[in-house]
């Protein structure tokens, strides 16, 4: 059997629509969730933390596929969108007393709210347009967070009670295995649900949508629907990420939230792959892990090159943009597409066709 999809024939539309169609992908669906079980217990709270937060920004990275790469609508308010799910969901639970889960499920709909009403230039706007009107609302929320001083009181930051769970707040000794745990369990439901999206009518409009949009209207798919429901959709996602964020960090302040961050996520999914959701996990974890992997390799070679040590900072910044060109220029198609002629290659071994 094969370890891709490649030679499977199908003769019902369930079977070609099932999201694992061979037994090697079983396979490696059960070694990850196995690895994904075992993995908090092999780790100390410092790789854990990072663990959680790439869960987090893989929701996101999800989200900002699913409006770049499978609409081709250019974004770059990812920030904004991710301080209204942040600031709402704090807001909410900790001054007008709502339980966090439903403050994360209001900031979820405020966001993709918020998302309809800039993806409105969307419709007569495309490419570099797009990507500055976007930029231009993510000027305009952080504005709104750094000037309105109701928000924050005035003291420029937001404190967020520790979570509760059953009325029990978590203890510090288990907190970040239960922040795992919700984030895990968050993260695949993202994942999945996104995964199912692109197997029905709204989610193949939307690749129509991105391929040709004239095309796409000659086949009947209603663009300015299509287009405001990606941007809700992808917005939500988004909101849950800066949801989950505020809880997470217990703090929230708007330089968490500045276009630095919305070029991050973008580069998440140029590295992990335009147009696949698997890419935005890759993404998201490869980015968020380059910085602590660098830390830690300056650390191991300080007597040797003192400089990387004293210039760390620099050095990150430096590589995340050398990570980048290098990307676009040997792998545009991102981790995805390695992966994949991984599975192929040894698929066909020995032969290389």
């Amino acid at each position: 059997m094969p370890s891709t999809a490649t030679g499977i024939y199908h003769t019902s539309y369930g079977s070609e629509l099932r999201l694992r169609h061979t037994h090697a992908e079983k396979i490696r669906l059960g070694i990850l969730v196995v690895a994904l079980a075992v993995l908090p217990f092999t780790l100390d709270n410092y790789w854990l933390s990072i663990v959680n937060s790439i869960g987090i920004a893989a929701i996101g990275a999800v989200g900002l596929n699913i409006l770049v790469g499978f609409t081709g609508q250019i974004s770059m308010g990812q920030g904004g969108f991710l301080a209204v799910g942040a600031f709402t969901s704090a807001l909410l639970s900790s001054r007008a007393g709502l339980p966090v889960p439903l403050s994360i499920a209001a900031a979820v709909m405020l966001t993709a709210s918020v998302g309809v009403v800039v993806g409105l230039p969307a419709l007569r706007l495309r490419g570099l347009y797009l990507a500055i009107a976007t930029l231009a609302s993510q000027q305009i929320i952080e504005f709104v967070i750094r000037r309105w001083r109701w928000l924050t009181g005035g003291q420029g930051f937001l404190d967020v009670p520790r979570l509760r769970l059953v009325g029990l707040e978590i203890p510090r000794a288990h907190f970040e295995l239960t922040w795992y745990a919700i984030i895990l369990a968050l993260a695949t439901l993202a994942v999945l649900g996104a995964r199912n999206v692109f197997r029905t009518a709204l989610g193949r409009s939307f690749m129509a949508v991105r391929d040709h949009e004239i095309a796409a209207a000659t086949m009947g798919v209603h663009v300015t629907r299509a287009k405001l429901t990606a941007f809700a959709l992808s917005s939500g996602y988004v909101g849950l990420a800066g949801a989950l964020t505020a809880h997470y960090t217990e703090t929230v302040t708007w330089e968490r939230f500045t276009i630095d961050i919305s070029v991050q996520y973008l580069a998440m999914i140029i590295v992990g792959g335009l147009g696949s959701v698997a890419g935005s996990v890759y993404g998201a974890a490869f980015l968020m892990l380059l910085p602590p992997v660098l830390a830690e390799l300056a650390t191991a070679v300080r007597d040797k090159a003192p400089f990387l040590s004293e210039q760390l900072p620099a050095v990150q910044q430096a590589a995340f943009g050398l990570v980048i060109i290098l990307f676009l220029l040997f792998e545009p198609r991102g981790l995805d597409r390695s992966w994949r002629r991984a599975r192929e290659y040894f698929a066909c071994w020995p032969f290389r066709y």
